[in-house]
């Protein structure tokens, strides 16, 4: 149990009949009139939905332990993404649906944070940014590369992102990992 007045963003709240939510903003409210409040925003840990909701200050709320480990992904073995825990070299098999979005952005040897509750794996972060090998891309067209205009790459993950025309099959970039954009050029 903890306070709303111990809330910091990241903190998991168990709600409404066990329900995982996870802070993402929140606000100490006192009003000239009336009692203090706290304003949170929560995103469900499981279903990504965000909410708005409003607490009374220095009330109790239920935190759920959530236990997030640095892990690398092995590989793929039929529907599952094998990770091997970095500390103990246990090997946790991870349903591609709980893996989500992640799963584009994954090859062997990649490492991300692997949340869990109760023994179940809630979800699967990676960082921001990851650097991949272009697979395949048109080649861009000559007079093009003054409009700024873009292409569609294949990363070698297979997830398909856009680019800038100048950029050629078989070069590394870095990808943003939450909103699949380009970020540039890895000079090796």
């Amino acid at each position: 149990m903890a306070s709303t007045n111990d809330l910091k963003n990241g903190l998991v709240l168990k709600l409404d009949g066990g329900q995982l939510w996870s802070v993402v903003e929140f606000q100490h409210v006192k009003p000239g009139k009336g009692p203090a409040f706290v304003r949170t925003k929560l995103k469900n840990v499981l279903s990504g939905k965000v909410v708005d909701k409003t607490f009374n200050a220095g009330v109790k709320v239920e935190t759920a332990t959530v236990d997030k480990r640095d892990m690398q992904f092995s590989y793929m073995d039929g529907d599952y993404f094998v990770f091997m825990d970095m500390e103990t070299y246990d090997q946790l098999h991870i349903d591609r649906k709980v893996v989500g979005d992640a799963a584009n952005f994954l090859i062997e040897g990649f490492e991300a944070t692997v949340a869990q509750h109760e023994g179940e794996v809630l979800f699967v972060e990676l960082p921001a940014a990851v650097e991949l090998t272009i697979q395949e891309t048109e080649p861009g067209v000559q007079g093009d590369r003054s409009t700024g205009g873009t292409k569609p790459a294949t990363l070698e993950t297979g997830h398909q992102i856009q680019v800038p025309l100048f950029i050629t099959t078989g070069e590394k970039i870095k990808v943003d990992t939450r909103s699949s954009d380009y970020l540039g050029r890895v000079n090796s």
